[in-house]
């Protein structure tokens, strides 16, 4: 009999929820009176009550994170009226700070803050058989990672065929950066290395390819970051046909000789590595308690771009306290200038608990007060400056990283990419008035439209770019500036990672940098 059930709401369906099964894993005698249930944020309502209730529960655990806040309150508020015997337990990164002020902490009967497997599984034992809980809030602690079961046995042959694995080689972080929830942690811990090895190896045989670790700092701990490296490479060289995925997230200044020597190894496809420089600027850094030694950041950049087949996807925050557009701006196009296969453009969030709260009054930070929680104005970025950016992230992912305009972007970038990015952008949106369902058929007649009519390209070799990147994207439909139709004889590339390795380089790589500082 199932008494207790696990679940979240995901952002989508393809994200397997590695939090719920750590939970699930350290029940104890517990586990075989547990079950999972997960859907998403976009599955109804009343489909997903009737899943949690199937079999009738007598306990209910629910994550709670920046993604599903809202939803899952209004799932806990139609509970409270559908299933009032049902004990609730929120947890997760949004219900372990600033809990007074949230009504799904109010609706919950019991909230675990921080960490929760092994309070979960002693409140889970009390709720179940007694005694009572006397406390709403529990907290979680710090579980040293040997005294956790680790939880990958319990990905189906499901989720190994079809959803992203994630994977965690350490927990915490080191660093002090507060625009970031792991500025709290005293340090990181790594999990013991044979036994991630073997479970690493386990998910391997039974079929998984495509692994996520969700560490903050892979790359901190030499070893650990060697060894598992030469664990994928280990098999992706004895079966070259049958190709492994693993992505990292990498600190950005940190990259010894002993982590080049494996990662120069790895083919195309292999690796994705995850790198946020967030701001160059160092007093904003110095602000924001954010140690990165920027030239070795970009040496590092450089060099992966420069030697590697890795994917980079590289991250920048824009709002953060006393950073204003031109900064912004000139930090793009020194990252820009490195080819970085993506830039992440985000707005700066105050996440509950983090500390960049304590610059709100200083700088004049202003947030949303619904998730996620984006800023909205600074001292030094007013609203509009604000919205042009969040227009520009959402172009920069449609025309920059999506990889479908590798050959025209560098004719749209030119020696200037912030600056005449933020103009296309600006165009666009006064000429689209929409940042989401532009088809790339709009897309296309748009960069063609700017190009010619506003940027005075020649007609001849923007249609010749534009052409070839509209067949390789795989895109329907048919442009206005293509009656004539395409040229034939290409193959389109399935995905952006394809996208951009089919063009052979990144679509900044032909991008000049004069304005870079």
């Amino acid at each position: 009999m199932t008494e207790i059930v696990l679940a979240t709401l995901n952002a989508r369906w393809t994200h397997a929820s590695l939090g719920l099964r750590f939970l699930h894993a350290n029940l104890g005698a517990l586990r075989e009176r547990a079950r999972i249930e997960e859907a998403t944020v976009a599955t109804p309502l009343d489909e997903v009550i009737a899943r949690l209730l199937r079999g009738g529960p007598r306990v209910l655990g629910l994550g709670v994170y920046i993604w599903n806040v809202e939803r899952t309150t209004e799932l806990v508020r139609r509970l409270r009226t559908e299933a009032p015997a049902l004990k609730i337990v929120v947890g997760g990164p949004e219900v372990s700070h600033e809990l007074d002020a949230q009504e799904i902490v109010r609706l919950a009967d019991h909230v675990v803050t921080g960490p929760g497997e092994l309070a979960f599984a002693t409140l889970a034992r009390q709720l179940l058989d007694g005694p009572r809980p006397l406390q709403k809030v529990v907290h979680g602690g710090e579980p040293e990672p040997e005294s956790l079961a680790l939880p990958y046995a319990l990905y189906t042959e499901a989720d190994l065929a079809h959803r992203h694995l994630y994977v965690e080689a350490s927990r915490g972080c080191p660093f002090k950066c507060e625009f970031c929830l792991s500025a709290l942690d005293r340090t990181a811990w790594p999990f013991e290395l044979p036994r991630l090895l073997e479970a690493l190896a386990s998910l391997h045989a039974r079929g998984a390819r495509r692994f996520r670790f969700v560490d903050r700092t892979f790359n901190l701990k030499v070893d650990t970051g060697r060894a598992i490296l030469a664990f994928f490479l280990e098999r992706l060289e004895a079966a070259p046909d049958d190709p492994v995925f693993a992505h990292f997230e990498l600190v950005p200044d940190r990259l010894p000789d002993g982590l080049k020597d494996l990662i120069v190894r790895f083919p195309p496809g292999a690796l994705q590595f995850e790198i946020g420089i967030q701001t160059w600027n160092p007093e904003v850094q110095a602000r924001i308690s954010r140690r990165q030694d920027d030239a070795r950041a970009e040496e590092n950049l450089r060099w992966l771009r420069t030697h590697t087949q890795a994917h980079l996807h590289v991250d920048l925050i824009a709002g953060l306290p006393g950073e204003d557009l031109a900064s912004f701006g000139a930090g793009f196009d020194r990252l820009a200038a490195l080819r970085p296969h993506e830039i992440q453009v985000g707005l700066l969030k105050r996440l509950r608990g983090a500390p960049i709260a304590r610059h709100t009054v200083p700088f004049g930070l202003r947030f949303a007060e619904r998730a996620p929680y984006e800023v909205l104005e600074t001292a030094a970025l007013p609203a509009a400056e604000v919205a042009r950016i969040a227009r520009f992230a959402r172009y920069w992912d449609l025309y920059g990283n999506s990889g479908r305009f590798v050959r025209t972007l560098p004719v749209l970038l030119g020696d200037a990419p912030f600056a005449r990015f933020m103009a296309f952008s600006d165009w666009l949106w006064a000429r689209l008035g929409a940042t989401h369902r532009i088809s790339a058929e709009a897309q296309a007649e748009a960069l063609h439209d700017w190009l010619v009519g506003i940027d005075g390209g020649d007609p001849d070799t923007v249609l010749e770019g534009l052409a070839q990147d509209y067949e390789a994207s795989g895109a329907r439909g048919r442009p206005a500036f293509l009656a004539h139709g395409l040229p034939g004889g290409r193959r389109a590339a399935a995905s952006r990672q394809d996208r951009h390795a089919t063009a052979g380089a990144s679509a900044l790589s032909d991008a000049a940098s004069p304005s870079v500082p």
